[in-house]
């Protein structure tokens, strides 16, 4: 198994991304593809004592920077240690890709150079999101700003297959967030998704509001990309409020700071169940090849469970599930 990590993505790359890959060099059977700047590489990980054993590095000498337009990876930054990584990604040199950098790049990386799979309309980011009862999938999460009622219903299945074969849920119940439960509820978007979803092979239950999303109303949660994105920052946010709010009520006296030492085994699993580098990154649903996004502010910790899912999507078979799926789909309607 051969995972590609961009070394240079993300606001804490190189330092967290080769402490990240080292953790999982060690603990997954791997090996590891580093693209970036070698020499600076090398450097960095003898100031940090960490050992490259496992892992090789892909010379890369660009970074395309955050702000950056995201179809500039096409042009100015073709040879920036992400392009590089997916291009090795579409020629077979890995079987799967990883990194924190910019999102609409790569979008547009894995859109354009990986490819779609066939029948795809376009990729979606499906992100893990936990929730009262364990976690639920909310995509698209960023990608597509725009949405076709078709895409939608594609993202319900390639959602629905996520959740069964990565996370095990037998049959994954797949909502549409809207404003209401109703079928004649929402934009004409909504009203012609639904339509075309509960004609789907999945298990779609219908309309689910964005209040029941976090309560387990859904397992995976279909939307476009700027509502869910504004869900999933919204979500980012309270569990930053309610993480702090908790903390300075526990410490404000001496009986609620030994009424948090009681509880603080529990505080644990609960800040622990909230923290998104747990759950490693958000997979771009459709491209011909997994291709992992880590969070922009990635730690090692984040940066191994992103491998480790990247390893599981592919032993897993995750793509091949979602062409025989879809290919199926097309079939029916023909």
């Amino acid at each position: 198994m051969r995972v590609i990590v961009d070394a240079y993505g993300g606001d804490n790359a190189p330092e967290a991304v080769l402490q990240g890959c080292r953790m999982a060099a060690d603990r997954w059977k791997c090996e590891i593809i580093l693209t970036g700047d070698g020499e600076k590489l090398r450097e960095k990980a003898a100031e940090l004592g960490i050992s490259l054993e496992g892992m090789r590095i892909a010379e890369a000498p660009d970074v395309i920077p955050m702000d950056a337009e995201p179809t500039a990876i096409m042009k100015q930054y073709k040879d920036c240690s992400m392009a590089r990584g997916l291009q090795m990604l579409a020629d077979g040199e890995g079987e799967a890709f990883v990194s924190a950098g910019s999102t609409g790049a790569l979008v547009v990386g894995g859109t354009l150079i990986v490819k779609r799979i066939k029948g795809v309309k376009r990729p979606a980011i499906g992100t893990v999101v936990p929730c009262r009862n364990g976690c639920f999938m909310l995509l698209d999460s960023g990608a597509n700003h725009d949405c076709r009622p078709e895409m939608l219903r594609q993202f319900g299945l390639m959602g629905s297959v996520y959740m069964k074969r990565i996370l095990g849920v037998p049959s994954p119940r797949v909502g549409l967030v809207n404003i209401g439960a109703e079928e004649t509820k929402g934009t004409e978007l909504q009203v012609e998704a639904y339509g075309l979803m509960k004609e789907a092979s999945y298990n779609f239950i219908g309309n689910v509001e964005a209040r029941e999303v976090p309560l387990g109303g859904c397992d995976v949660a279909v939307c476009d990309g700027f509502t869910g994105n504004i869900i999933l920052k919204v979500t980012e946010g309270l569990a930053k409020l309610f993480m702090s709010e908790i903390k300075a009520i526990f410490m404000k006296s001496l009986p609620n700071k030994l009424a948090a030492a009681v509880v603080k085994k529990d505080l644990g699993a609960f800040k622990k169940k909230f923290d998104s580098a747990e759950y490693g990154g958000a997979l771009l649903l459709g491209t011909k090849k997994p291709v992992i996004k880590a969070h922009g502010s990635s730690d090692a910790k984040a940066f191994y469970n992103a491998i480790r899912q990247a390893i599981s999507c592919c032993e897993n078979n995750i793509i091949g599930e979602m062409e025989s799926q879809l290919a199926a789909e097309t079939a029916e309607k023909e």
